[in-house]
């Protein structure tokens, strides 16, 4: 509710300070990017790399836990015959490992993300550019994002989806 407040307080004040009288009429669209990311060229491309990437992260998160389902078997087969010390020691060797594969798997996820964004960056860019060109192109003064889901309320708003495949060189 804040941000409607904002952005019709940012709308009326932008058409004072504007000069907007009465008669003239502020011309609004919405597109939803979301839906435009999806038929972009180059997503399956990003997408494919992406499954890649994290099948790499996997693999070495399943050769942690094997390494470490191995050392505890290990240690449960050998722990009658172990004295206190070589227990303790062996018994920090597994935690260790543990706290290292939990390290590791965040450190993956935050990878993952930025791996993820680096790669649609690009794509998310040209989306961007597409909609400002064809805002600016058709008089637009503001076109809000469908897709994100802070349209809150449409009429006698133009859906630019088209327009901007268009701009892209989608068919």
């Amino acid at each position: 509710m804040k941000r409607v407040n904002v952005l019709l307080a940012l709308l009326i004040a932008s058409s004072l300070f504007l000069g907007v009288n009465a008669q003239s009429k502020l011309k609004l669209a919405h597109v939803s990017s979301t839906e435009l990311m999806k038929i972009m060229p180059g997503v399956d491309t990003v997408q494919k790399a992406l499954e890649i990437y994290y099948t790499q992260l996997e693999d070495e998160v399943k050769a942690m836990v094997a390494e470490y389902q191995q050392k505890v078997a290990d240690y449960q087969d050998k722990l009658p015959t172990m004295s206190q010390s070589l227990q303790k020691v062996k018994t920090e060797e597994i935690q260790d490992l543990q706290a290292r594969i939990q390290r590791f798997q965040a450190d993956a996820e935050e990878d993952y993300q930025k791996k993820q964004m680096e790669l649609l960056q690009p794509i998310k860019d040209r989306v961007e550019k597409a909609i400002a060109e064809v805002a600016k192109e058709n008089g637009y003064s503001y076109v809000f994002d469908s897709g994100l889901g802070v349209l809150l309320y449409q009429d006698e708003s133009d859906n630019i989806f088209e327009l901007v495949k268009k701009k892209i060189g989608i068919k």
